[in-house]
């Protein structure tokens, strides 16, 4: 059987100091509800690139407007185990959008909220906390087994 990867995208909004980071509270989604995570993450639907897929899910779940040029790539995260499906997470800094950030998809996501970079919330999502952690040091790719 061929192997299978599926790939999803993690934009990360930062306020304009860029000292804070715009997260969302996962609900009924049956993966980490009730953890933060990042805004407007989502997979990539086949025939989009990375960058095409991080610009529809900021304005499907967001409501805002983000041009390819102003996303910027900064970690791969390789998460995988040998029970579930494996996964390339791609992280990409927003550096300009237009718009207010608003809970479009009710349902998922139960808040949105900033919070300080040197202080993530211990209830997030955590292979997100370590990738952003990672993006935070530099350090461009991590591999998470699960």
């Amino acid at each position: 059987m061929p192997f299978k990867s599926y790939s999803a995208v993690f934009p990360i909004i930062l306020s304009e100091d860029g000292q804070k980071i715009l997260l969302h509270l996962r609900q009924n989604t049956g993966y980490q509800d009730g953890k933060w995570d990042t805004a407007a993450s989502g997979h990539v639907d086949e025939g989009e690139s990375a960058k095409q897929a991080a610009v529809r899910e900021c304005k499907e779940e967001i409501g805002i407007d983000v041009n390819v040029a102003d996303l910027t790539f900064v970690h791969l995260s390789h998460h995988f185990s040998e029970s579930d499906k494996t996964y390339y997470h791609l992280y990409f800094i927003v550096n300009r959008y237009q718009g207010i950030p608003t809970i479009m998809e009710p349902d998922k996501a139960l808040e949105l909220q900033w919070f300080d970079l040197q202080g993530l919330p211990d209830e997030m999502v955590p292979c997100r906390k370590i990738a952003i952690e990672a993006w935070q040091q530099k350090i461009p790719y991590t591999e998470i087994h699960s």
